[in-house]
């Protein structure tokens, strides 16, 4: 199990939600990636029911599998045959996981029912497929949203940054994603 080395997001001040989407293996169709919220603000918590969050593909991407939250709808997986997507919409929608899911479908940092305090992070992991297999071919997907109960947020481009860096719970490796995006979600205005 490999803790993230949140630094970088957690010192920056260049939004008030900063989501990073680190490609973490290539699989045959596509990629296993670890996306996590960091919430930058130093009073303002996500409450309950807690925080969504939205982006549209680049190409024809779906969600294959996912540890640690879920979609809201899965779509239409109809073309599907034996190993049907979690989630086959264009523009999906990812909510958190309760406390009481089992242990099984965690990862470190999720599963607090959507709720972020300020200086807190939530993680899920997500399996996407058919994507590009490699650097130079895999999409960022465009168009993020963050929402949270009677809070709205503008996100901007997802852009290519400096790799993140994972260190064992031991401390005695470490190691780095393949990629690494990161999307500035600024807080825009209480509704």
């Amino acid at each position: 199990i490999c803790t993230i080395s949140s630094e970088e997001a957690l010192t920056s001040n260049k939004g008030n939600i900063t989501i990073k989407w680190d490609l973490m293996h290539w699989t045959p169709d596509g990629y296993e990636a670890v996306v996590t919220a960091y919430n930058n603000q130093k009073q303002r918590s996500i409450p309950s029911p807690g925080w969504k969050m939205s982006w549209r593909w680049a190409q024809k991407e779906v969600i294959w599998s996912m540890v640690g939250a879920k979609t809201i709808e899965q779509g239409d997986c109809s073309m599907y045959k034996g190993n049907i997507p979690k989630s086959c919409v264009r523009k999906p929608t990812v909510i958190d996981m309760r406390p009481e899911t089992p242990y099984n479908q965690h990862i470190a940092n999720c599963c607090k029912g959507g709720v972020l305090k300020a200086g807190s992070a939530s993680s899920f992991q997500i399996t996407v497929g058919p994507a590009g297999t490699s650097n130079s071919t895999v999409r960022m997907a465009v168009n993020f949203m963050f929402t949270a109960p009677k809070q709205q947020y503008i996100c901007g481009p997802a852009k290519n940054v400096m790799r993140t860096k994972f260190i064992t719970a031991d401390g005695r490796r470490t190691t780095s994603a393949l990629m690494t995006w990161r999307i500035t979600c600024a807080f825009h205005k209480a509704t």
